[in-house]
């Protein structure tokens, strides 16, 4: 490979507000190797997402031994990770204990950019009661990432009993009809609870994403 295959943006925080991440899915282990190589020489911090075991496994060991692997969300911290600077403001609900994957994908991005979540899983509407049962947990936080594949109806139930922001996840969790997760995207985006935000397929990284933008506005998260 060479050096025009990538070109990091260190100073994206700064911009932004976001920390650059690397997208490991459809680059080689070359390609990932080089760019935690660049990374590692600047004592940077890297978030890998979509880093399957198979590719971890073949990473140099040097480098696999600064990394904090989590297979199940299928991500990697990369040298040093911030330190926290928010808890209790976000909290992650999972439908199914099969959108859990989606779901720490969202909890592992906001805890690289300092962030503490936290997770309730399997409290899909086929149960309403394990919801109804946290539903005073939910509502303590200001901000709140639904994650739901096969009708989604979580989204809509939840958004109808919370005032904090809500970000929803479609995941492509569910049989035939479910269309690999479009039945739910569609079902979120024509929810009749107002003013949800909904992110692409499985995207738990982007809602984590939006999350930060929203804690950043709140001023809860430090600027450096």
């Amino acid at each position: 490979m060479t050096d025009d295959d990538f070109n990091f943006d260190y100073s994206r925080r700064a911009r932004m507000g976001l920390d650059e991440s690397v997208f490991c899915d459809g680059k080689s282990v070359d390609q990932i190797a080089a760019i935690c190589t660049d990374a590692k020489k600047v004592d940077a911090g890297l978030l890998l997402t979509r880093l399957e075991a198979s590719v971890f496994a073949r990473l140099p060991e040097d480098l696999r031994d600064l990394m904090d692997y989590h297979a199940l969300s299928r991500t990697a911290f990369f040298g040093p990770v911030r330190a926290m600077a928010a808890i209790g403001k976000v909290v992650i609900v999972a439908a199914g204990t099969s959108d859990t994957p989606v779901a720490y994908e969202a909890a592992r991005t906001l805890r690289h950019a300092g962030v503490e979540a936290a997770l309730i899983a399997d409290v899909g509407v086929a149960g309403l009661w394990r919801l109804t049962s946290r539903i005073d947990d939910i509502r303590r936080y200001p901000v709140i990432i639904a994650v739901a594949g096969m009708d989604a109806a979580l989204a809509s139930v939840l958004g109808g009993l919370v005032s904090g922001a809500m970000i929803c996840v479609p995941t492509s969790v569910g049989y035939g009809a479910a269309d690999h997760g479009r039945t739910a995207l569609s079902a979120m985006l024509a929810s009749c609870a107002s003013g949800l935000t909904v992110c692409n397929i499985d995207n738990g990284y982007g809602a984590a994403c939006a999350a930060l933008r929203i804690l950043n506005t709140m001023g809860s998260l430090p600027k450096d």
